[in-house]
């Protein structure tokens, strides 16, 4: 095993990769500066969020390099890791509300899960680790992503209008009437950006995975339509997380008494 990481490692491609990450890098770190003169007060979560990335990214490259060889039952263990890992992650987005951490791994795994087994009965995503795991990580990876906006914007509308809440619930009405617009804009505000990448596919912006596949000697037509297969995988499976998350934590937020939680502020407001 050791000796094939160290076969991967002394390919001259190796070499040439490094050198365009020092490339992105120097882009990075003009973004790092300008946040700092303009006092936005990132420079650290953009600095560790940039290189941890970079280890995670060498380090999955090279772990599933050695499992393309491995059964195909293993790609749920690494599935099920990186759903952990997006749990997280996104989970910090909703700090301070009730629960936060089990709501999130049971809305991640529900949606990108639910979509990643119905597609591969499909025979969308091939039952095989080359395929489920790069494919199943995009999926999660964008669940994620909506499940922490959906969390931060969540957090913010119950803190924001609080008092309107309490009036609501001390008038008597039933807590999921009196949160449900809430909970609406929520899940709308943490969509926007898997809709804006649907109406914009193929326009203002070609993916990466339709474009490997064009590069890579596949049939175009084919390569537009499994493209548009992995946005609608996306858009499903963080549909499904977000209107989850919601449901879920709108529960949460609710004392037995039908009083609103204490929802602390969010950092640095």
């Amino acid at each position: 095993m050791l000796q094939d990481i160290l076969t991967h490692l002394k390919e001259p491609v190796v070499l040439e990769g490094l050198a365009q990450v020092g490339a992105a890098a120097v882009l990075a770190a003009l973004v790092v500066l300008l946040s700092r003169q303009r006092g936005l007060k990132l420079e650290t979560e953009l600095s560790v969020a940039f290189a941890r990335g970079f280890v995670q990214i060498v380090a999955v490259g090279l772990v599933i390099g050695l499992l393309l060889a491995v059964p195909v039952a293993w790609s749920a263990l690494i599935l099920f890791g990186m759903v952990g890992g997006a749990t997280w992650i996104s989970r910090q987005r909703g700090e301070g509300l009730p629960g936060v951490t089990q709501v999130s791994f049971l809305a991640i795994a529900a949606g990108s899960g639910l979509v990643i087994v119905t597609m591969t009965a499909a025979g969308a995503i091939e039952s095989t680790v080359r395929s489920l795991v790069p494919v199943g990580s995009l999926v999660i990876a964008n669940a994620m992503k909506i499940n922490g906006l959906a969390l931060n914007r969540l957090k913010d509308e119950l803190r924001d209008k609080r008092d309107e809440i309490e009036v609501g619930l001390a008038l008597g009405g039933p807590p999921p009437a009196v949160l449900a617009r809430h909970l609406r804009t929520s899940v709308q505000a943490s969509l926007i950006p898997v809709v804006d990448s649907l109406k914009s596919l193929g326009w203002v912006w070609i993916p990466g995975v339709m474009a490997g596949m064009i590069l890579g000697g596949e049939n175009p037509v084919y390569a537009a339509l499994y493209q548009f297969v992995i946005m609608a995988m996306i858009f499903a499976a963080g549909g499904l997380t977000s209107m989850l998350t919601s449901l879920l934590m709108g529960r949460r937020v609710i004392t037995e008494a039908e009083q609103l939680r204490h929802i602390p502020a969010s950092e640095g407001g």
